[in-house]
């Protein structure tokens, strides 16, 4: 498309349905019953450690149809880019962790592939990235995770401090990468997980990872709820009165719990604040609405085996908004007390999506 206005006209006929010749991977992934051919998963796969550029376009307006308007919900809007490069492993991008100062980033692509770098900043909003490394998820034996038969769909990240978890959505596997031996380039180690995860289904499995910390390790005098925990959440793996089913994976009370499914959303990420909320980014696609996202605010209190737990949702977009297929979310706190929640998006490969990289303020 020559304009970006043409490029959002075009997929807004594509998601009411009057084009059936542009149809994208994404659309194709809410539909698939099985996966595809083995060619097409590590078409994009990184093979070794490289550097790559990767130029960004700010996004001023979070709504183009009404520039003066910045809140959202509980959200103030930022600043936001679209990130584009020629290397052609740069996509995908399904996890986003960053460090205290929301500056650097650790992320994963859903092709088996690390992404690490910085955010530049200027006056507080995002101006670029630097320092841009990819380089391969491995496993065990040193070698590329890709190489495995489905192992590929790395979807979901979490971290506690040296330890990385990634989730891997097809085969449903939960790999555990200790960054002091070598970063990027450390082997993953298995993680035994529950057999409830073993059966969720192969395309709308692990989407989601969360590590309570245990605060005591930094110095506080009480734990939060559940410290020491890996939570897991399924993308669209459903109980028996059709809600998202989730995961407690060690820490003091280990089992299984579910999410309240409401508007067929489904669970794309989440990300625990040192408030003790859990936040739930969601997102759901149809031809005749396309794109929605939303994100839900959770008590990690009403976490436990056995619970439904459930809460409101403090912010909802759809292409009427500068959003794609928002599948990362993660929190920093400024050195002025805000909450920072950046936003990452997969473009899966495809001409007709983005990879946007958005931040919001959350308003107390």
């Amino acid at each position: 498309m020559s304009t970006h206005r043409s490029r959002r006209s075009f997929i807004g006929f594509a998601a009411a349905g009057f084009s059936t010749l542009a149809v994208s991977r994404f659309a194709l992934a809410q539909a698939a019953a099985e996966p595809p051919p083995r060619a097409l998963q590590v078409e994009n796969a990184v093979v070794e450690p490289v550097s790559v550029e990767v130029n960004a376009r700010a996004i001023p307006n979070f709504e183009p149809r009404d520039r003066t308007r910045t809140r959202f919900g509980s959200l103030d809007y930022r600043s936001g880019l679209v990130l584009t490069s020629r290397y052609r492993g740069f996509g995908g991008l399904s996890g986003i962790r960053l460090d205290a100062k929301g500056e650097g980033f650790l992320a994963v692509s859903d092709q088996g592939g690390w992404f690490t770098g910085r955010i530049r900043y200027a006056n507080g909003k995002m101006t670029g990235l630097d320092d841009v490394e990819a380089a391969p998820l491995l496993g065990a034996e040193g070698r590329p995770i890709t190489e495995k038969r489905l192992w590929w769909d790395s979807e979901s990240i979490a971290r506690d401090g040296n330890f990385v978890y990634v989730g891997l959505e097809r085969v449903n596997q939960i790999l555990r990468y200790d960054f002091s031996k070598g970063g990027t380039r450390a082997r993953g180690e298995v993680v035994p997980v529950p057999a409830g995860i073993r059966k969720l289904p192969s395309n709308k499995g692990l989407e989601a990872l969360v590590v309570v910390p245990k605060e005591k390790d930094k110095g506080k005098d009480q734990n939060m709820p559940l410290a020491g925990t890996l939570i897991a959440f399924s993308e669209r793996g459903l109980d028996a009165d059709g809600n998202l089913t989730a995961f407690l994976i060690g820490g003091p009370s280990p089992g299984q719990f579910s999410v309240r499914r409401t508007e067929k959303y489904d669970i794309s990420d989440a990300v625990l604040l040192p408030s003790g909320e859990l936040l739930i980014l969601e997102r759901k696609f149809s031809w005749f609405t396309g794109v929605n996202i939303r994100i839900r605010s959770i008590p990690l209190k009403s976490i436990a085996p056995g619970a439904l737990v459930d809460g409101p949702a403090l912010f909802a977009a759809d292409l009427g908004h500068e959003v794609d297929n928002m599948e990362g979310i993660d929190a920093h706190v400024t050195p002025d007390g805000e909450t920072v929640l950046t936003l990452i998006s997969d473009d899966n490969f495809s001409m007709l999506q983005r990879t946007l990289l958005l931040q919001f303020t959350l308003a107390e």
